[in-house]
């Protein structure tokens, strides 16, 4: 009562900000009155004039009002002249002028709110406005879109006024060239999509090796269309690049009979199940036949018997009540020894497959230990106990552990996989098969995800079910999720039809507050109340009956639907009943904006897979506002309200006519994951549901928004979850970048080499003589393996204070390279050495960021020890970051003398230096020596042959991962497989070759 009174009393927060804006939106009509007097060339002059004023002093917002009427004068001088504009090769003529609610809507953009727009208020023309005003700035404005398509289309048709104000505009497509992309962010204007712009900072910050490689320019402002769609949805994955595995790992192809056999071991034994609750639901035993059926849902959640049964309200009741009393326990005892009865358990909600003991033993009988993870802890403990093994037996023991564990931990997350595929994810619902490859279907807008692969191991498990060629293993070259890339804007905003559901992320996450802008005309869209029926097939067919029933008098009619299956399932349906009708999905992707556009016409029935985003506006064909305008058919509930009413808006548009309603059953996976049974049973009782009836009522369709929105706060929390990790990785992102670009930036990066290597010099300085009982004559034979410098003990033990030391060491250090590089041409030293600096830095960061994947996937088992896995896995980063940069110094200390721009330089080097110093200090150096001499004339001799183009070989022998491989360190050699070889080879070991069969 007291908020209602408040709200009269003195308006909503919303209320107040449109209201703020009113004057400003007179100003500019104002203005834009006079500027009527004004030639095309005077009008044009005002880009420059506005530029100046900039410059001397003024502020954006100072001439708003004035480049808003010039935005607008320019619309009207289009409109007036009838300009054409091409887009695709179609010529549109120019018919908009803003209204006073779309500049509404552009001043909160530029001042950072998202505009909320109903669908056909003119969001692409709204833009125009704050683009020009802060594109006069000079630093590059950003407009993000969805997909390519409206990218490319935007760019030509509002570049029409761009162009003509002055500005230049560029256009990011997939697959542009460099050079090609540097021009495009050089415009004042740039066009493109989230996933452009994000992989293009990636490039450039973690991948580029020189300046003249990066193409982004900054990020000063962003104008986000769709921005739901973008910062929410897209948001659950973050951006990553990332090239092929040095090896692989993946077994799919050998375990998948294996898999096979077992998923239907799974589906006889839920078929035994059927039978057990069906005779317990005739014994009148329900609380058996529920716990029965609440067993076949954890073995497979989509059994067919199991959704039969769940039409019925009293069945579905008792598997609920089962449910319950098993998740109450907080040990969960019983839950755990029912999926111990089954060979493994799906989690639908979570996508989630879970080996249990039998089926351990079903997938190999013999040992059913291979699927148990060795612990290691405690192996590792009872080694070091041992007193009658010595340190190099301990050692080698210990990695003949790790082999065992990373052999079992690789076959349990193979297994684990394939059963997500098989159980989990459908074919042509999560993803479509194309051209022989797995191709990723986005669950919110329908299209295929080119380029897009699941991560882990996921990706290859659903390439070995379907049969089609399984591509190599990947590893990541550089990542950001969506959050914290566009939260490098210093502005942000965005423009959408549906943001108020999601106020609070927005302002949580990316401190950005939703506007909602009125319409131009009253909406006169008619939403009805959700028909929920029993089962799938009711509900097809009483749809059917609908679209036959409005085809018949000749009204349009869009089908929404929320996967690839159930389109063409409505096609066949609408095939059989010869209604006429076009389809859309991410199978036909292609004819996006064709099939749309006309799916306003009389008599058109269009169906179509997540209409949300699509971009292209539905204008009603002649004769259809009399019929009641587009009907928007919905066939399921999607999991976001946002879809929903994305769909709906598709229709009524400017003040069109319009229908919408949306048919459900308990079959949809919103009903069986996330309704609420209890409350749905209730009122399918008092309302006397029937056989093929369809319920209509209120308080059904709020018992639905309350299950969407419980799904909303579930995605909400794993969004927010995933950001609180990635903050992590992001303020280490932001060190290793900033290092990059430093030095990328440099004239000389001479400084940057010294710094890194006296760090280096210092921290094993401290390492090895920091301590009670200093190891001078290690640390002195560290400094001549590492370094050409010729040092004695004499030299060294004068001082005992290890900062002295260090000090001498830099000093040393520095004469010799200064001697190296003297050998050299100037250019060629900068371009070695950033190639030094760059090469470590990468190499390492890499090795990171696999190292910090496998430490988010395992930190939550932290939590059965009552610890919180966040905080645990940022004091694991914190170390695992020092380690890093520890790393880099010493790598870069390293290679330091073992780089060269040529190898007459490093022969002249070394001919230099004398020839003890060379041999007897320098490990290695003589061998060196000899095998330039030797390249050298090779290279000699090929000069005079003419040059031939030979077809690339692989230089390095090809071992299998767990091929047994020797490897040697000094006098210490050592047989181990090749994937634990080709981890030690950076720390001192050399692969000798494959190891000879015994």
């Amino acid at each position: 009562m007291l908020n209602w009174i408040s709200k009269k009393l003195i308006g909503t927060k919303n209320g107040r900000t449109l209201k703020s804006f009113q004057p400003l939106v007179e100003e500019i009509n104002h203005i834009e009155e006079t500027l009527m007097s004004l030639s095309n060339e005077q009008l044009q002059q005002k880009t420059p004039e506005f530029r100046q004023r900039l410059k001397d002093g003024e502020t954006l917002d100072d001439i708003l009002p004035e480049a808003y009427a010039v935005v607008k004068n320019c619309c009207r001088r289009f409109a007036k002249e009838q300009r054409q504009v091409e887009l695709g090769g179609n010529s549109v003529t120019w018919n908009m002028i803003p209204f006073d609610v779309q500049l509404i809507g552009g001043i909160a953009l530029h001042k950072g709110f998202i505009s909320e727009m109903a669908t056909g208020e003119g969001k692409t023309l709204v833009a125009t406005l704050p683009v020009y005003l802060n594109a006069l700035a000079g630093q590059g404005v950003h407009v993000v879109t969805v997909n390519d398509y409206l990218a490319s289309r935007d760019a030509e048709w509002m570049g029409e006024l761009y162009r003509y104000m002055g500005l230049s505009v560029g256009c990011l497509q997939h697959a542009q060239r460099p050079d090609v992309r540097r021009e495009q962010y050089d415009a004042d204007i740039t066009y493109g999509t989230n996933s452009e712009f994000g992989f293009d900072y990636l490039r450039d910050n973690g991948m580029a090796t020189r300046k003249q490689e990066q193409v982004q320019r900054g990020h000063t402002y962003a104008i986000i269309d769709e921005v739901d769609s973008i910062l929410i949805d897209e948001a659950r994955t973050p951006l990553i690049i990332s090239g092929p595995a040095t090896v692989t790992t993946h077994q799919f192809d050998k375990f998948k009979p294996t898999v096979e056999a077992l998923v239907r071991k799974q589906r006889s034994l839920c078929e035994d199940l059927v039978r057990e609750a069906k005779q317990a639901v005739e014994a009148g035993d329900m609380e058996i036949a529920g716990r029965t059926f609440f067993k076949i849902k954890t073995a497979m959640p989509r059994n067919t018997e199991l959704l039969k049964a769940m039409e019925d309200p009293e069945m579905r009741s008792a598997i609920d009540k089962a449910e319950l009393a098993l998740y109450q326990d907080q040990r969960k005892t019983e839950l755990f020894a029912l999926k111990e009865e089954l060979y493994f358990s799906i989690e639908e909600k979570s996508q989630e497959a879970d080996l249990s003991d039998m089926g351990r033993h079903a997938l190999n009988p013999d040992d059913p230990e291979a699927f148990t993870i060795p612990d290691l802890v405690t192996i590792n403990h009872d080694i070091d106990q041992d007193t009658s093994l010595s340190d190099e037996e301990k050692d080698k023991k210990k990695m003949e552990s790790q082999e065992l564990y990373d052999e079992a931990s690789q076959r349990i997350h193979n297994i684990s996989q394939l059963l997500k595929a098989y159980c989990v994810f459908e074919k042509d619902v999560h993803y479509v098969i194309q051209e022989n490859k797995v191709q990723i279907v986005d669950e919110f807008t329908g299209r295929i995800m080119a380029g897009r692969r699941w991560s882990d191991g996921l990706h290859q498990a659903v390439e070995a079910k379907e049969g089609v060629t399984i591509e190599g293993e990947t590893q990541t070259l550089a990542t950001i999720t969506i959050q914290n890339y566009f939260r490098l804007y210093d502005k942000l905003s965005g423009m959408t039809g549906t943001a108020e559901t999601e106020a609070n992320e927005f302002k949580d996450i990316y401190k950005l507050e939703v506007i909602m802008v009125p319409t131009n005309r009253p909406c006169l869209r008619d939403d009805f109340d959700d028909l929920i029926f029993k089962t799938q097939k009711e509900k097809y067919k009483a749809a059917v009956e609908d679209i036959k029933e409005r085809h018949r008098t000749g009204q349009p009619v869009l089908v929404g639907t929320a996967s690839v299956v159930a389109s063409e399932i409505f096609s066949r349906m609408l095939q059989k009943e010869n209604i006429q009708h076009s389809v859309l999905n991410a199978k036909f992707h292609e004819s996006e904006a064709e099939i749309v556009a006309r799916a306003g016409q009389k008599g058109a029935v269009t169906i179509s897979t997540n209409m949300a985003g699509r971009g292209t506006d539905i204008k009603l064909g002649e004769g259809v506002a009399e019929l009641g305008g587009l009907h928007v058919l919905g066939t399921e509930r999607h999991e976001s309200r946002r879809i929903d009413r994305q769909l709906r808006g598709r229709c009524a548009r400017q003040g069109d006519q319009g229908s919408s309603q949306f048919f459900i059953s308990f079959e949809d996976d919103l009903m069986r994951n996330f309704g609420d049974s209890r409350r749905m049973t209730t009122i399918m009782t008092k309302l006397g549901m029937e056989e093929d009836e369809g319920l209509c009522h209120p308080w059904l369709n709020r018992t639905v928004e309350t299950a969407q929105k419980r799904v909303e706060g579930r995605n909400y929390q794993m969004r927010k979850h995933t950001l609180q990790y990635d903050d992590v990785m992001n303020q280490q992102r932001q060190v290793i970048y900033t290092y990059r670009n430093d030095i990328l930036e440099a004239e000389d990066p001479r400084n940057d080499v010294y710094e890194m290597v006296e760090d280096g010099i210092r921290q094993e300085t401290d390492l090895r003589l920091g301590e009670e009982n200093p190891d001078m004559d290690g640390y002195v034979r560290w400094i001549n393996s590492t370094m050409p410098l010729g040092l004695s003990l004499g030299d060294l033990e004068n001082s005992k204070d290890p900062n002295l030391v260090a000090d001498r060491v830099i000093e040393k250090m520095k004469k010799i390279y200064e001697l190296k590089v003297n050998s050299e041409l100037p250019e060629a030293v900068q371009s070695t050495e950033r190639f030094i600096l760059l090469n470590s830095i990468d190499r390492l960061w890499q090795e990171h960021l696999y190292a910090m994947d496998s430490l988010r996937t395992s930190i939550s088992l932290r939590a059965h020890g009552q610890k919180d896995p966040l905080i645990e896995y940022k004091q694991e980063a914190y170390g695992m970051f020092e380690e890093l940069m520890a790393n880099i110094k010493r790598d870069i200390l390293g290679n330091l003398f073992r780089s060269m721009s040529s190898l007459s330089a490093f022969e002249k080097f070394l001919n230099e230096l004398p020839q003890n110093l060379v041999t007897d200090h320098y490990p290695g150096m003589a061998e060196q020596i000899e095998a330039s001499k030797q390249t050298t004339q090779l290279a000699a001799a090929a000069k005079e042959e003419p040059e031939a183009k030979l077809p690339i070989r692989r230089e390095q022998e090809k071992f299998g991962r767990n091929e047994r491989v020797v490897i040697r360190r000094g006098n210490d050699t050592q047989t181990v497989k090749f994937k634990k070889a080709d981890m030690l080879l950076n720390s001192g070991w050399i692969l000798v070759g494959r190891a000879e069969d015994k």
